[in-house]
Formats: C-alpha cells, structure tokens, sequence
C-alpha cells in the first residue's frame, strides 16, 4: 500500500527503508543488495540515491519519499499494489515521475489506484470504476474500460463527473 502522504521511516536509510517489509514478512532473500537496487530502479529512484542509500529516508524530497515508499511495497513483490492518491501532494515533475513508474510496473502486476484528478486517471489506467457518495455509503455507478468511461460513459453522472460539471 502506498498513501497520499509520503511515510517513510524516519529511523531508517534510504536502503533500510526498502528493505523493511522483508524482515515484517519475515521473506528471505539471496542477495539483498541486488534486491535494493532493483525496487529502486523500477520505482524510478536508483539514479538520483545510488550514491547515498545511507542517508536518511526523511532527507529525499516529497517526490523521492513517495518513489522510496513504492520501492520499499516492491520488496515484498506484490502481486497488486494499492495506491491513495500517490500524487495528491507533489510538484507536476514529481506527478509526472511516478506516473511513468505507475504504467512501467503495470505490465508486471496489477496497481488499482484511487484518484480525485480524472486527467490523471485518464493518463495512468486501464479500467476506470467511478464511485459516488451522497452523504451516505459510497455506490459505484460505473466501471469499464477508461477510454469508454471518458469519451462514451452508459451513466449520466459519470459523465457530468468526467466532463466537469459537477466535482
């Protein structure tokens, strides 16, 4: 699971950090070290910590945090990664870094996201489902393939949603 809100160690490395789930699930590995290296790559983070996987997760930038907690939830490689709004709180180059490692980790798992900013929903996903909440429990109102729900959604308040009208 990765939340809105970046949450890394603030006791551990950068390394540490990425290494934490192994010990909590108890997971053995042969080469730490080759592991470490690998989340970070594929959360798109390697090339700008390499040099400094000692320092403390706390120093990276929020961008860098949020690339950290997702190479930290790929140690334990997961068959689905959750992610709550996994941009809510960064800069668009940020935005735009762990989008690129959302589409590159789909092709090896399924990551079901939830997101209040639809061009973002449009950019990074297969399937769209669209949830509403009238004050009371929440109602999914319509699920299908993202280009259908954004060019020709069956429901009314999708669209109204989809388009801006209301949101």
């Amino acid at each position: 699971m990765v939340f809105q809100k970046p949450n890394p160690f603030p006791s551990m490395t950068i390394g540490e950090n990425v290494l934490s789930g192994l010990k909590l699930a108890q997971l053995k590995v042969d080469n730490k070290e080759e592991l470490l290296e690998s989340c970070l790559v594929r959360a798109g983070l390697w090339n700008e910590v390499k040099d400094r996987l000692d320092a403390h997760g706390g120093s990276l930038s929020g961008g860098q945090q949020q690339r950290l907690c997702i190479a930290r939830a790929l140690a334990v490689s997961p068959q689905v990664l959750l992610m709550d709004e996994p941009c809510s709180a960064l800069d668009p180059g940020s935005t735009l870094r762990i989008e690129e490692t959302i589409r590159e980790l789909s092709d090896s798992m399924t990551i079901v996201i939830v997101t209040h900013n639809m061009q973002q929903a449009a950019r990074v996903s297969d399937y769209t489902a669209f949830f509403l909440s009238d004050g009371g429990p929440g109602e999914m109102i319509e699920v299908a393939r993202t280009s259908e729900i954004f060019s020709q959604p069956k429901d009314q308040r999708t669209e109204n949603y989809v388009t801006g009208r209301f949101g």
